[in-house]
């Protein structure tokens, strides 16, 4: 079967993945957004002088927004034009949930950035504890910026230099038939001016929009390296650090007192104690900071682990299952209504899994490696030549179903996918895709499970039997584990 597997920026744009490789660009996909994304750190601690001097720019574009706000010269429309950013959908990274394109940063976070720029920024530029200025600091607070606003906030601050980085590989690596010059939008800010000004550049150009290539090394995965839940987990060694002895006392003190005395405290109760001690006494974030600062080598060897893993598993593993579906089904042949293809699908990949080999790009040194969002994306990967509309994790009013195949209003058919070890299974299977069909209006809805190991297959079954769904053609279960299949010679 002879089919064109444009997955990922070097199937497009006929590029060489060791030419890619050796300039040090993560090969992203051109058919759905990867869970990683930019973390500032990654800029501060680096010994390169040009990310460095990236996170400078960062810090002084926080420090004119800091000056303006302090001087209440931020109206509505300033706010708009120095806090809002479309999301740069362009890179393929980051946590959007439908195909590549997000929500960017708007009024929730220009809000809070604008009021904690005074509030949390106290001594932002002359910092007395920590070696720098970071703009993770607002997502140590309960303020609305998370760790995917930062990221966004982060790509928007740096576009000239992706953008011209991208630009430097185009124009030595790629055909000019697959190149356009593109004027693009606020590329950086004129600070005589005080504006976001255009740019243009000679970009790689593929279905009407151009594309953007990220370093791998200011990139990550799961959360920044400095973040509230790591200051949360590790908040005993934070007043140790504390060289004032009384205040040390004090805040150790004060935390004890937030503990209830009546009964058994519980994680939550440890939790809330954090937070009101944080709040009484905000120099800890910094000190936590600096604790991070110290151990900054390591956010580097996380991150290039962490990256590591992200392109063999979602580039080099799951590619290769698309391979075997196109080589060994007819996945790609597309019968009649969105059931039939949906249902087709589903058991061309069960068959490829359990059967041909397919079940390997699930493991990582030996272990499973994927999260249920990554099965989404690998689904989503294989769908990538069919006609019918695919949109992932589609909410018609009633929450998210994980993805709806349409090809007119009367041809829909939803999937969820669920591995056999989450917690809510039961609950998921008895209510949630019922719920969906209704409110899309989906002739069909199709349930598949994966399972890893004969616990988690003995534990689906007893679920489906309790309710009642073991005849239920509708609900699909993949066998994944790795002690029950052939070698890889006879895969």
């Amino acid at each position: 079967m002879a089919m064109e597997l444009d997955l990922y920026f070097t199937d497009v744009f006929e590029v060489s993945e060791n030419d890619l490789e050796r300039y040090g660009a993560f090969n992203i996909s051109l058919v759905t957004d990867l869970p990683l994304f930019i973390d500032p750190f990654l800029l501060f601690n680096s010994k390169k002088k040009e990310y460095q001097e990236l996170h400078d720019n960062i810090i002084n574009y926080l420090r004119f927004l800091k000056a303006k706000s302090e001087a209440g010269g931020v109206n509505n429309a300033l706010l708009k034009a120095w806090y809002y950013f479309s999301e740069v959908k362009q890179n393929w990274l980051g946590f959007c949930t439908i195909r590549n394109t997000g929500r960017g940063l708007r009024q929730e976070f220009a809000e809070a950035l604008n009021r904690n720029l005074v509030l949390v920024f106290k001594d932002f530029g002359n910092e007395r504890i920590t070696r720098g200025s970071h703009l993770e600091k607002l997502c140590l607070i309960k303020s609305g910026v998370g760790r995917d606003m930062i990221s966004d906030f982060t790509t928007n601050l740096i576009k000239d230099f992706l953008l011209t980085y991208t630009e430097q590989f185009a124009l030595k690596h790629i055909s000019p038939t697959q190149r356009k010059s593109v004027a693009v939008s606020k590329s950086y800010f004129d600070y005589d001016l005080e504006r976001w000004m255009p740019k243009t550049y000679v970009l790689p150009f593929y279905d009407g929009d151009y594309v953007i290539l990220t370093p791998k090394d200011i990139l990550t995965k799961d959360d920044t390296w400095i973040n509230s839940t790591d200051m949360i987990s590790n908040f005993e060694d934070i007043p140790a650090a504390v060289e004032n002895d009384v205040l040390r006392a004090q805040i150790n003190n004060y935390f004890l007192s937030m503990i209830p005395k009546k009964r058994k405290p519980k994680k939550d109760d440890y939790v809330r104690a954090t937070w009101e001690t944080l709040k009484k006494y905000p120099e800890l974030m910094d000190y936590y900071i600096k604790m991070k600062e110290d151990n900054g080598d390591q956010a580097l060897a996380n991150s290039n682990f962490k990256v590591s893993d992200s392109s063999r598993l979602y580039v080099k593993q799951f590619k290769e299952l698309v391979f075997l579906l196109n080589n060994h089904t007819n996945f790609y042949k597309v019968p009649g209504t969105t059931k039939e293809e949906t249902k087709q699908k589903i058991e061309f990949l069960k068959d490829v899994i359990e059967n041909k080999g397919g079940h390997r790009i699930f493991y990582l040194r030996g272990k499973p490696a994927l999260k249920e969002s990554d099965l989404h994306i690998l689904y989503r990967l294989t769908w990538h030549s069919t006609s019918s509309d695919v949109s992932r994790e589609v909410n018609d009013g009633r929450g998210p179903a994980d993805f709806k195949i349409s090809r007119s209003a009367y041809n829909k058919t939803l999937v969820e996918f669920k591995f056999a070890s989450n917690p809510r299974l039961s609950r998921n299977l008895a209510r949630q895709l019922d719920v969906y069909k209704k409110a899309s209006d989906a002739e069909t809805g199709y349930k598949v499970i994966v399972y890893f190991s004969k616990q988690e297959l003995n534990r689906v079954k007893r679920i489906i039997k309790e309710l009642k769904m073991e005849r239920d053609p509708n609900v699909f279960l993949i066998d994944a584990r790795k002690d029950n299949k052939p070698s890889a010679s006879k895969a």
